[in-house]
């Protein structure tokens, strides 16, 4: 099973989680590059804030535009085995002491950022959608029925954009892409308000969902840390690889509800629900 490498484990010690997404985005540009550098030409950009029906945005880790299309990264940072499938809604990341941690399905978060590209540059451009993996975990099972969409590791990131580019043999106008790229290059720059409102329409959705509900109250209520049982001695975060402890939130709409937090929050936010 994958395990996190030395400087992983020094960088995530030192850096929060946001830092850490961060990180794994750049990397994936830095594979682009790679890509760039052996005739595939495509323009990079990272972290565009794409506006949504209900006056909200959606972001997009890294876009790599090109003139047979847009490639849609979503990055993830998870270690272990990954399991998942195409149309489950939760797939799962098993750590090496067997402890299971459920995410969102990355293919259907991916999806909802295509459809928000699409309306904003026009259906007639292709998109392709490759969710990235670090190193450090292993996809142990994921299947994937869709033609336009792949599952990855980052260290695949050139082989697969190349398989993709030699199966597409059309070409959209050289213009009509850099009219396209200066488009959404103004969706990068961003102030901090429009940063922080996307980050709160995040956390109200959630609040939406009981199944995310108590990880919201872990940010921004208090809590209360409890005794670890004896069986949960070696819970491990899958974000940082800390120690999860047990705690309670002791006020707001979830006071009472027990769960598991890092012990380093609130530099990693990772909950996992009881």
């Amino acid at each position: 099973m994958a395990k996190k490498s030395l400087l992983d484990l020094v960088l995530d010690s030192i850096f929060d989680d946001e830092w850490v997404g961060k990180r794994g985005e750049k990397l994936t540009e830095r594979e682009l590059k790679w890509v760039n550098l052996f005739g595939r030409k495509g323009k990079i950009l990272r972290n565009v804030y794409l506006p949504t029906d209900d006056g909200g945005t959606s972001e997009l880790d890294v876009l790599y535009i090109t003139q047979k299309g847009i490639f849609v990264f979503e990055s993830k940072n998870y270690s272990g085995w990954i399991f998942g499938d195409e149309k489950s809604r939760n797939w799962t990341a098993m750590l090496p002491n067997k402890v299971k941690n459920q995410f969102y399905n990355p293919i259907m978060q991916n999806r909802t950022h295509l459809k928000w590209l699409a309306n904003f540059i026009g259906d007639e451009i292709p998109l392709f959608s490759i969710i990235v993996f670090s190193e450090r975990c292993e996809l142990k099972k994921v299947t994937v029925q869709s033609e336009n969409v792949k599952v990855i590791k980052r260290d695949r990131t050139y082989a697969t954009v190349r398989e993709i580019w030699e199966q597409n043999t059309d070409c959209v106008e050289a213009d009509r892409m850099e009219e396209i790229f200066q488009r959404l290059k103004q969706l990068t720059n961003v102030d901090e308000a429009v940063k922080a409102a996307h980050v709160a329409n995040i956390r109200n959705r959630f609040q939406n969902s009981t199944a995310e509900s108590v990880s919201i109250a872990a940010s921004e209520e208090k809590v209360s840390e409890q005794p670890i049982p004896s069986n949960a001695d070696e819970l491990i975060c899958p974000r940082c690889g800390s120690r999860l402890v047990l705690r309670e939130a002791t006020k707001g709409a979830n006071a009472g509800n027990k769960f598991y937090g890092c012990s380093r929050f609130p530099k990693c936010r990772y909950i996992r629900n009881l």
